[in-house]
């Protein structure tokens, strides 16, 4: 992972001058980052590239200096992280909302590193410290202090919050995180708009750069493919009983499958969503990119080729059936977003997660509006509803069936 964030430096370095990137990471720390954003657009590709790396690099870091544990879900978190760089998460907005979840573990006396993750994650509302800090009218000596209190508060009340969301949707979304964050943005958001403050989200889609994020992308691809058989020799041996695997969280492939097998299908998930990318003839961008490397770090904690692509079809199928273009970037952010409802076509069946991907696309369009772009896992939080509603559901079919087989005769009686 460190090699990963670092090589996004470097590859921020080769395409621009050190003078550009710097620049460009200055021009993105104090602007305005609510979804949807490209830090491309804002601090060129070098200064994109070379802030997303560097803030994964401090993450890693902290894990090391924490002792925290490196599992499937550290994993997926970290490509999040690296991913959500290019397009919300800056080295300046995360770090009232992790002091807030650190203030949370002191008060209940409990090691910083049971919560590190957590911390990670909850940075999905670190918009709302920029938006308040250097986007509204008030003056900086109360704007900067107001968001930054503001900020540490969501961090501190996450963790409890996320226990309690979670049995909505019984580990049905790999986002749970997006599911929680949309719960506070709305309550946010409301705040705000009741003093006149709330945010007006811009979209800033960028286009042009495909070759170049491309190579990055195989890149990335490339070496987690290494790595794997750097971990084992024959990843591919426990690669195919991985997909035995349903994905409900919490799920840790790392734990239950190796981390060969785990990387390899890191990559081919990756594969995958590149390949939509490609096929669908969307832009490679900021978030494009950010939305594939997030798709290959779940693959750790929960995705795999058998789950994902049934979703992926019903985001398409549903875009189909409405007056979407399969390159609207509502409709890419749902294909590689949305996969995080693996989940359920790993455990109902791919038809649930065709069902699944279908609701998907059509909640993800309205959602946003309810948190006016603070929360940048707004498809978790789409999800998270869509889990909410179809999971029961499907539970009461499967139990049904279930119930039908165990009451089956075990042999033809005789006449």
């Amino acid at each position: 992972m460190s090699l990963t964030a670092l090589g996004c430096v470097v590859f921020g370095f080769l395409v621009d001058t050190p003078a550009e990137v710097v620049r460009g990471i200055g021009r993105i720390v104090i602007a305005p980052d609510i979804l949807i954003t490209d830090f491309v657009d804002l601090g060129g590709v070098g200064g994109a590239f070379a802030q997303a790396g560097l803030l994964t690099l401090i993450a890693c870091a902290g894990y090391r200096l924490t002792g925290a544990r490196v599992d499937g879900a550290a994993v997926g978190c970290l490509y999040m992280l690296l991913g959500f760089g290019l397009f919300g998460k800056t080295v300046l907005n995360v770090w009232p909302v992790v002091v807030g979840v650190g203030l949370y573990a002191v008060v209940r006396r409990e090691p910083l590193r049971d919560y590190l993750t957590t911390a990670v994650f909850a940075t999905a509302l670190a918009p709302v410290f920029s938006e308040v800090a250097f986007n509204s009218a008030l003056d900086r000596w109360i704007s900067v202090p107001l968001g930054f209190a503001t900020a540490v508060l969501i961090g501190f009340v996450v963790p409890p919050v996320v226990r309690q969301l979670f049995r909505a949707h019984n580990g049905f979304t790999l986002y749970n995180m997006g599911f929680v964050a949309g719960i506070l943005g709305t309550v946010v958001v409301a705040v705000f708009q009741s003093y006149g403050l709330a945010a007006q989200p811009p979209m800033v889609w960028t286009s042009g750069h495909d070759a170049e994020l491309l190579i990055l992308v195989a890149a990335v691809i490339l070496g987690v493919i290494a790595a794997a058989f750097r971990q084992d020799r024959r990843p591919w041996r426990g690669y195919v009983a991985l997909h035995r695997r349903t994905g409900q969280a919490p799920a840790d492939f790392i734990d239950s499958d190796g981390a060969g097998p785990t990387l390899l299908n890191m990559a081919a998930v990756g594969v995958i969503a590149t390949a939509f990318v490609l096929i669908v003839g969307a832009d490679f961008n900021g978030p494009v990119v950010g939305g594939i490397v997030s798709v290959i770090g779940f693959g750790a904690c929960g995705k795999h080729a058998l789950n994902i692509v049934p979703v992926m079809v019903g985001v398409v199928l549903g875009a189909l059936a409405k007056p979407f273009g399969l390159t609207d970037p509502g409709v890419v952010w749902a294909a590689l977003f949305g996969t995080c409802l693996a989940p359920i076509a790993g455990r109902f069946g791919p038809h649930w997660g065709l069902l699944a991907g279908f609701l998907h696309v059509s909640v993800g369009q309205v959602t946003g509006a309810f948190v006016g772009g603070l929360n940048l896992y707004g498809n978790g939080f789409a999800a998270g509803l869509v889990a909410s509603v179809v999971s029961p559901v499907a539970l009461v079919f499967a139990r049904r069936r279930d119930s039908d087989r165990t009451q089956e005769p075990s042999a033809i009686p005789s006449s």
